[in-house]
């Protein structure tokens, strides 16, 4: 019978380790582990050994110094991925509506056009609930949608962001409690009301 290889503990050491002594002055140990410098430098790291990482991780603070505005700011743009976004047509001009409805049918025939001519994610979105427009932002997810589509959009971005598939990246973490979060108010909505998120386009 064949058994599946131990994954490795989440204190194992890195792989990817230079092969020095911890970035700790005096420290003897190897710098096994790493830690990233500052909220400015996430991929610029320290090398600690495992007693000393563990240490710097407890007193680390993505956050230290921001005031609370700087600190809902970074949020905000942590759940659409660091990147903005802009009213339809404000960087150029005007979509052609006549584009938007399809004559062809090229965007249906790529399953891209199911919730109607013209009914891109946002116009989708916008028809959704308020209290899931931001859920669905967040999963990057159109209404109408079912529990079974918001699972399995769940589990893809919680593997992606999950600190350690990103050697504890704080940031990831952050990612992935606003994640945590969508899914559960989506959760929530779809069970409390199946018709509303069952519902076939129209």
């Amino acid at each position: 019978m064949n058994r599946r290889a131990p994954r490795p503990r989440a204190y194992a050491p890195d792989p990817d380790a230079p092969g020095r002594c911890c970035d700790v002055p005096g420290c003897l140990n190897s710098g096994e582990y790493r830690a990233p410098k500052s909220r400015f430098h996430l991929h610029d790291y320290w090398w600690f050994c495992l007693e000393h990482v563990r240490t710097y991780n407890a007193k680390w603070d993505f956050y230290k110094g921001m005031t609370p505005g700087q600190i809902e700011a970074e949020l905000r743009a942590d759940s659409c991925w660091q990147r903005p976004s802009w009213p339809r047509g404000s960087l150029g001009a005007a979509l052609d509506a006549a584009a938007e409805a399809d004559p062809l049918g090229l965007l249906s025939a790529g399953g891209l056009g199911h919730r109607g001519a013209g009914a891109g994610p946002q116009t989708a979105r916008h028809q959704a609930p308020e209290a899931v427009r931001g859920p669905l932002a967040t999963l990057g997810l159109d209404w109408p949608v079912t529990i079974a589509e918001v699972k399995s959009r769940y589990k893809e971005l919680a593997k992606r962001h999950h600190p350690d598939a990103n050697h504890g990246d704080r940031a990831s973490e952050e990612r992935l409690k606003t994640i945590n979060i969508a899914y559960a108010a989506l959760r929530s909505h779809l069970a409390t009301r199946p018709a509303e998120g069952s519902a076939s386009a129209g």
